[in-house]
């Protein structure tokens, strides 16, 4: 029974996702292609309030047109810059997603491989995570965004049995300002045992709260370094932190 609710809710989300996309007016776009890149460097990674590893670097590339977009999104610890006599145990994440925004709705699909430094990338069935998201930002006037994603597809997100999880994360974010500072607070949980479940626990789980703040600091007439904090608390993992990072 619980196997069928998921699948149904499932299609459903599957059905909305695709008359969204036909009957939502995509705003005018420029005729290029923009291509951007970005970098951050963290005291910690995160995600989804488990942690990954430690300080790390994580630069991105994003290439768009029209509403729809490619973006590849890599972490690997610093520990990998420094001294270390066994690079294979080093953590390493790279990440592709294809996305298309239109009128505040977001699709996207994405390929998540942190298998480590020296693993293999080929072995998709063993090593690669696949999750479908569909997200809606409100826009200025009441900045929120709410955002499913769900893992399908791959053999990584199996129970003990062999059955699938389709592992579910749902966040909902709002920014806004407190003098100049920059601030999204956020909420996660996962409705159904899976990949976010920290050992022993099972079903719906709050998996985060955070608040993060961002600022530039100037530090010359011409130059300002973006800068953030983010306290992260982890009830279902039973943890909290705090982390720096600095974007390039």
């Amino acid at each position: 029974m619980k196997k069928v609710s998921k699948r149904a809710l499932l299609g459903t989300m599957v059905s909305l996702m695709f008359s969204n996309l036909i009957f939502a007016q995509e705003e005018e776009a420029n005729e290029g292609i923009s291509l951007t890149p970005s970098a951050d460097i963290v005291s910690g990674y995160v995600w989804r309030g488990v942690h990954q590893t430690g300080a790390s670097i994580q630069p991105g590339l994003d290439i768009s047109w029209k509403g729809i977009s490619l973006s590849a999104w890599g972490s690997t610890t610093l520990m990998s810059l420094t001294n270390t006599s066994d690079f294979s145990t080093l953590p390493k994440e790279f990440d592709v997603t294809l996305g298309y925004t239109a009128s505040g709705l977001k699709l996207a699909v994405t390929d998540y491989w942190w298998s480590g430094e020296g693993a293999p990338y080929g072995h998709y069935k063993k090593s690669h995570f696949l999750e479908g998201t569909i997200g809606y930002s409100f826009g200025e006037s009441l900045p929120l965004t709410l955002t499913w994603n769900t893992m399908f597809g791959m053999d990584g997100d199996k129970d003990d049995n062999g059955d699938r999880n389709y592992s579910t994360f749902v966040e909902a974010a709002y920014d806004f300002s407190v003098k100049g500072i920059n601030v999204t607070a956020s909420a996660g949980v996962s409705p159904w045992t899976g990949l976010y479940h920290k050992a022993g626990t099972d079903g719906f789980v709050l998996s985060m709260l955070s608040i993060k703040a961002s600022k530039s600091i100037q530090l010359t007439d011409s130059f300002a370094l973006p800068v953030f904090t983010q306290v992260i608390v982890a009830p279902n993992q039973d943890n909290v932190y705090f982390v720096f990072g600095i974007s390039l």
